[in-house]
């Protein structure tokens, strides 16, 4: 190693010397996607959410690819006020809630108001006998949770399309379902069929997806259900 390297000045030091806050520097990230698309055409609620996935990201392809149904962010706002079950397709996705962000909309939700069945022995077992996904089974252990629950995916077209097997054939009705599987099996076909149940839903239309993103549109809607209980809405 030269003494070039030794001699050179980190650039970390410049943020000890000059310290911003990350409250600050999330707003900086939040100005810069703006100052870059500032003409998205999303209305105000739903550019909180895409933004959000952009910062999540840095993909400002969201922005094309984005989907929400008419009624996506009052029944969004709805089920969180009042103290849904949130079902995640993928413990990543339970681990990266923010429980306090939901407590900031309703004090009673707790840890296991967001659950996750895939990982569950008996979940298991019956996908090594049917030879299918064990998320597909996860989704149907939940079932009772799912109607009139948030339905959150992240990463298993397979359990969407199931959801959306049961959306069909057994009337069952989430509040929302948050359709963003990744991959490239069943990944664009289960997000489209999902949009044409007339369930609320948000979605990233292709093969893009994954469970930070996921996340991130959870938060963003609690951020939208502050932002209307601060107007008095």
């Amino acid at each position: 190693m030269g003494n070039e390297t030794f001699n050179k000045k980190p650039l970390v030091r410049g943020l000890y010397e000059n310290p911003i806050s990350p409250e600050a520097i999330e707003q900086m990230s939040f100005d810069a996607i703006d100052k870059e698309f500032p003409n998205h055409g999303f209305a105000p609620e739903q550019w909180t959410v895409v933004r959000r996935m952009i910062h999540t990201t840095a993909n400002f392809g969201l922005a094309r690819d984005a989907r929400f149904s008419d009624d996506a962010l009052d029944a969004a706002v709805k089920a969180l006020r009042n103290h849904s079950p949130i079902y995640v397709d993928s413990n990543m996705i339970r681990g990266g809630i923010s429980l306090a962000r939901l407590r900031a909309v309703n004090p009673a939700y707790s840890a296991d108001d967001v659950f996750c069945k895939v990982a569950d022995p008996e979940v298991a077992e019956e996908a090594k006998k049917a030879g299918l996904p064990r998320s597909l089974f996860a989704v149907r252990k939940a079932k009772e949770k799912l109607d009139g629950g948030i339905a959150v995916f992240g990463n298993a077209p397979v359990a969407l399309m199931e959801l959306n097997r049961m959306i069909i054939e057994e009337n069952i009705r989430p509040a929302l379902v948050i359709a963003m599987p990744v991959g490239f099996v069943h990944v664009v076909e289960s997000k489209e069929e999902l949009m044409s149940l007339g369930v609320p839903y948000i979605a990233i239309a292709g093969r893009f997806g994954g469970s930070p993103i996921a996340v991130s549109v959870i938060h963003s809607l609690c951020t939208v259900a502050g932002e209307r209980a601060g107007r008095g809405g």
